[in-house]
């Protein structure tokens, strides 16, 4: 099964706000990112929030 291609709509520095607004357990090195380098911030937020590669890739491509 092919992962979801991981893309962001405008700012990160927007969408980690609004992720951090739904889950508060998320800090600041939970949603640093760098640019090729989605997969480890994939499991980071996986490890936290124990969602599913493709469920966190959908929802933050969503917000």
């Amino acid at each position: 099964m092919d992962s979801k291609e991981f893309k962001l709509r405008g700012s990160w520095n927007e969408v980690k706000g609004k992720i951090k607004q739904q889950y508060g357990e998320l800090n600041d090195d939970d949603l640093k990112y760098e640019e090729g380098k989605h997969d480890e911030l994939i499991g980071r937020i996986q490890k936290k929030i124990g969602k599913t590669k493709d469920e966190i890739i959908d929802w933050i491509q969503k917000l």
